[in-house]
């Protein structure tokens, strides 16, 4: 069950804004429906939804989609791309305009969260990337949801766990005290 209101709106300092429009029932759990809007060039990192189906319908603009291992594709609007569960992908406005699309994530699990946070701590550290101290706690709490393929795992195996640390002696992490449970496999 979600604490957020909708509709709701973040936006990473970077160029996306992402609407969180209305949980409704889908077929595997909540489906969760969005819009987002993605300034040219811009878009998130190569990353996994574990278990989740992302799709993305394009409004305006034009979408460039990369899947890991696979060649960039495009779509344009009317089209829609689909990520299956457990494929990493990434996505950016690949046009002279902004990117506009329509979509949903499913089952919605923990995503409104993980993101929300995520692009806060973005915004906070300039728009570029998220804080190392949240990151690390974002993706090794959530590791079981989502993974981002552009960290190396090493990183993520060794280093993520001492900066994990850090974070909680220095109490970074009394932010994240409503932090939803993670759902296992």
């Amino acid at each position: 069950m979600s604490g957020f209101t909708y509709p709701h709106s973040i936006d990473n300092g970077a160029g996306e804004r992402l609407t969180f429009l209305r949980l409704v029932p889908g077929l595997t759990g909540q489906r969760l429906e969005v819009e987002n809007v993605v300034k040219p060039g811009e878009g998130p990192p190569m990353h996994t939804h574990h278990r989740q189906v992302e799709a993305l319908t394009v409004v305006e603009g034009r979408i460039g989609y990369q899947r890991l291992g696979e060649a960039p594709q495009y779509a344009g609007p009317g089209e829609t791309v689909v990520f299956k569960a457990g494929e990493a992908h990434k996505f950016w406005s690949a046009g002279d305009v902004d990117l506009r699309c329509t979509g949903y994530i499913e089952p919605a699990d923990n995503v409104e969260y993980f993101l929300t946070a995520l692009f806060e701590s973005q915004r906070q550290h300039g728009g570029g990337r998220p804080g190392p101290l949240d990151a690390a706690y974002l993706v090794r709490r959530y590791r079981s949801e989502f993974s981002m393929a552009e960290i190396p795992a090493l990183v993520q195996r060794l280093v993520f766990p001492i900066l994990v640390l850090i974070g909680t002696i220095l109490g970074t992490y009394r932010k994240y005290a409503d932090a939803p449970e993670p759902i296992r496999r």
